[in-house]
Parts: C-alpha cells; structure tokens; sequence
C-alpha cells in the first residue's frame, strides 16, 4: 500500500462511517496530517466530548483513548495499537493511591490526566500540564493536596501555587531524560533561541527553585505543549529550544513557517507514541478496531475529576 492510496481510503472511510480521528502533538508526521484535530491532552479531551461523531479513533495512547471513552460513553472509541501506553501513567497502581490516601484523610487528590481510568476514578480532579496550576489554585487553601504521578508537573505547580501539596515519585521517561545538563549544552549552541520547557521535564524542577514566577524563570520559558505551539506564533524570535518529545517539531514547523526548531535532545522520543502508523489507523477504521471501553462503575466515577480538568482553562 502507498501512503497516498491509504491517506485517500483513511478519508473516504472516516466519511462513510461518521469518524474523527485525533491525534495527540507526539504523533509522527503522517497522522498529525491526516488527523482532524491535533492538539495536547487538554485540547484533546475537549474535542472528543464535543465531537459529532459515531466513532473517535484516537492517534494517541491508553489513556487518552479511555479519557475519551469516559467522556463519550455512547461513542466507539478506538485505539489503533493496544500496545501504546504510557510509563508515566504506568508509575503508580490503584492500590498504592488507596494506600495513600488513607494515610492522608481529608486530602484532595488531583491526578494528571496521564493517569489511567481507575486512578481518575479515585480523584478529585484530573488536570493537564496547561491548567495544572490554575487546579491546585481552586482548592480551598485549608486542604492539603496529594498530587500525581509526574513528580516534576507536581514541584513545579507547587512552586508556582506555594501550596502544601504532597508528591507522588513518577516520571515520564522521556521528559526525565531532559535535565539541566542537556538544556545548558544546547543553550550553548543556540545563545539566541527561546527555550521552551515541558513541566514534566527534569529541568523544569531547577529552573523554578531560582524563581516563582508563572511560566517564565530567567529566559527559560515553561508551557505545556498548547503554550508552546502559541507562544511560538505570537513571540517576534525565530529560533527555539524546544525541550519535550520531538513530535512537537512537526506542528511547530507547520503553523509557524519561517522559525527553526532544535530539540534540545534528539533522543526524546516517546516510543509508544510512534507506534501508531498509517497502516494501523487505516485497519483500526477498516475492522473498527480495537475499541476501548471503559467498565460504567469506573467511567461514571471518574467523569466528575476529567469534567473539572476540562471546565478550568
């Protein structure tokens, strides 16, 4: 099959049976090109319960597809590789939360969305790396926070907020490898460039304790990957250090013609997000395959938390 007869079937197939495809910033080239909507977590989730279709195919990982799935109980959502998951939402089990939080009475739990369903279900709030301050700001000051599973998202939202939040010890293992030694060697090389930093990277930790300031520490640039894709096109520099998985290279390039884009690490890249090919978008939508259904007991438990995340922006 070429890819130009694949993309023609993709489109006349998602016509045919009322489908959206979305697909998530980290997706390689050829699936942000194809999709409907591209975006982060955030932009995804609202685009999904918004979306007037029959079927979501979801270009993204486990979790986004169950996401989806809660949000639109009575629309077939399906994943074209069941084997695209996530080593952050992967860090913590629904026994180890349970435990936790009877350690804490009282506590309110907010999970980032790079969570899966069953942790959602035992949260107060679900949030993204775009609103995950704004989230820990809209809790009654008297309640302490447990907070997770990116360790990173966390000390950097608790910084900004100066809350008392407790932490949980995950990490994405592609955003870890960002530290500070590899953010100085590329400002090395691009002394010019704005450097724009994920929360959920190692470097963001340091870059906050110098100061609290929203966003923005010295002339490092914290967004989630929507604030980049915006700061980008608004910001009058051409040259950026973009320090997150390199999928975003590919949208940037797009919407901001003109601008160079250097990754801060060329090895950042999150393999279960490059798993989802051409090949297997046009058999998901051939064969409706593979459908994630969330249980109802979990999904209903879980859509008041991913219902706050999407209401504060």
């Amino acid at each position: 099959m070429n890819d130009n007869w694949m993309n023609d079937e993709i489109i006349r197939l998602k016509k045919e049976k009322n489908a959206v495809i979305l697909a998530h910033n980290y997706e390689i080239p050829e699936i942000q090109d194809i999709a409907d909507f591209v975006g982060d977590s955030l932009g995804l989730s609202r685009t999904a319960g918004e979306a007037d279709a029959d079927i979501i195919v979801f270009c993204g990982v486990h979790f986004m597809a169950e996401t989806a799935s809660i949000i639109s109980p009575n629309k077939k959502v399906l994943i074209p590789d069941l084997d695209a998951g996530c080593s952050l939402a992967s860090s913590i089990t629904i026994e180890q939360l349970r435990e936790w939080k009877e350690k804490n009475p009282g506590a309110i739990v907010i999970s980032y969305v790079n969570t899966t369903a069953e942790i959602k279900a035992e949260s107060d709030y679900c949030c993204t790396s775009s609103n995950a301050v704004k989230i820990v700001n809209s809790i009654p000051k008297d309640k302490k926070i447990l907070f997770l599973p990116d360790k990173f998202l966390g000390m950097y939202a608790k910084a900004v907020s100066g809350r008392d939040m407790e932490i949980w010890d995950g990490a994405c293992h592609v955003h870890k490898k960002i530290g500070d030694i590899s953010l100085n060697e590329a400002r090395k090389d691009y002394p010019e460039a704005d450097v724009l930093v994920h929360p959920e990277c190692g470097c963001s930790t340091s870059c906050m304790l110098k100061s609290t300031v929203y966003e923005k520490c010295d002339d490092v640039l914290i967004y989630s990957t929507e604030g980049m894709i915006n700061h980008v096109k608004e910001s009058h520099k051409k040259e950026f250090l973009i320090a997150t998985e390199t999928g975003i290279l590919h949208r940037l390039e797009k919407e901001s013609p003109g601008k160079s884009f250097y990754p801060v690490s060329e090895e950042s890249v999150c393999e279960y997000m490059k798993m989802i090919t051409l090949e297997k978008l046009y058999n998901s939508l051939v064969n409706e395959e593979f459908e994630v259904k969330v249980p109802k007991e979990i999904a209903e438990k879980a859509r008041l938390p991913i219902e706050r995340m999407i209401n504060i922006y």
